[in-house]
């Protein structure tokens, strides 16, 4: 294995001088640090992590909590961190909350007991309480989720503001009886999308009927079973307004196995804007969410407060998609 010794007789200047170029700890002249990154290249030199970690009381590690991995919308905020640790000398290590306090509290527990650098909470459900004690323990940066005074250490977006604009974009096209299918009870992206519904419902004077709203759990088997259960109940409905792609791809499939026609006899909006669904048939109307850029804005930001520096959560807007799963009502 090669050693910062065997470095500093090829390049033929002092170990501390290839340590101070390694770290960048000190200004080393251009032809210097040339001779030792020559020395590097050459010598295929992989540096000792176990002993750079000892030495600077780092693991280089950061632990990224995410839910349900496979999911297309955390899976695509998990990229954005990866991305955004490229070559910053950190490495994740990916643990799955599944969507479970409990688990995501064992979880979290297993990286602090790692001695990982920093966190990165993607949704989830800990406490408030809890968050407060993890921060003091190691900077913490929360994705995907807004929690009252954790402005600065939270990558979100405004989702009833999305909520509302989707459910407008329906409304503006002579769509009154619009269908919500409604993701998990308790998770406050679904809370937050439902109250922007009831508030385009408001705006638009059009009376709030409950038996419009499907309980669904943003998996694309419960769109299906939402739109088999509205149906069912024979309630009219000439949009629908589900509060993921997986529960508007699901919905899609349900319309379909009933004969009913997309766009021209129910329109969809979805929300996440997920790859695939720009080659659904038809191609989904959609809110966009950026979760790659979330991503790579909690990538920077756990950085920063790792380092002890100043840093500004960007703000991320959801734009909305148009595509051909809505028609003007006939």
């Amino acid at each position: 294995m090669t050693t910062i010794q065997d470095i500093a007789k090829h390049a033929k200047v002092s170990k501390s001088t290839v340590s101070r170029v390694l770290n960048e700890s000190s200004v080393v002249n251009t032809e210097t640090r040339l001779a030792v990154e020559q020395a590097i290249t050459a010598l295929n030199y992989r540096p000792n992590l176990m002993a750079q970690s000892l030495a600077s009381g780092r693991s280089m590690t950061i632990g990224i909590v995410t839910q349900k991995i496979g999911s297309p919308f955390y899976d695509s905020i998990a990229q954005g961190v990866i991305e955004g640790l490229n070559n910053t000398g950190y490495s994740p290590i990916f643990v799955d909350g599944q969507l479970h306090h409990s688990t995501e509290s064992e979880v979290i527990k297993a990286l602090v007991g790692r001695q990982v650098d920093g966190l990165v909470l993607i949704g989830g459900r800990t406490p408030v309480t809890d968050l407060e004690q993890l921060k003091e323990k190691l900077p913490t940066i929360l994705v995907a989720r807004e929690v009252a005074g954790w402005e600065n250490r939270s990558v979100c977006v405004d989702n009833e503001l999305a909520g509302y604009e989707a459910t407008m974009h329906l409304i503006e096209l002579g769509h009154r009886a619009i269908a919500l299918i409604h993701g998990i009870k308790d998770q406050p992206d679904a809370i937050q999308r439902q109250k922007g519904y009831c508030r385009a419902l408001e705006k638009a004077n059009i009376v709030f009927n409950p038996s419009l709203i499907y309980q669904a759990d943003f998996s694309a088997q419960s769109g299906v079973l939402a739109i088999n259960s509205l149906l069912g109940s024979g309630v009219y409905f000439s949009a629908v307004f589900a509060e993921n792609d997986m529960m508007a791809m699901g919905a899609r499939l349900g319309l379909s196995r009933h004969g009913i026609r997309v766009p021209e006899d129910v329109s969809i909006v979805g929300f996440d804007d997920q790859a695939e669904v720009a080659f659904m048939t038809p191609p989904l109307t959609t809110m966009r969410q950026p979760a790659v850029e979330m991503g790579k804005s909690a990538a920077s930001a756990v950085l920063h407060a790792i380092r002890d520096e100043r840093f500004e959560i960007p703000n991320h807007l959801i734009e909305l998609q148009r595509r051909e799963s809505v028609a003007r009502v006939r």
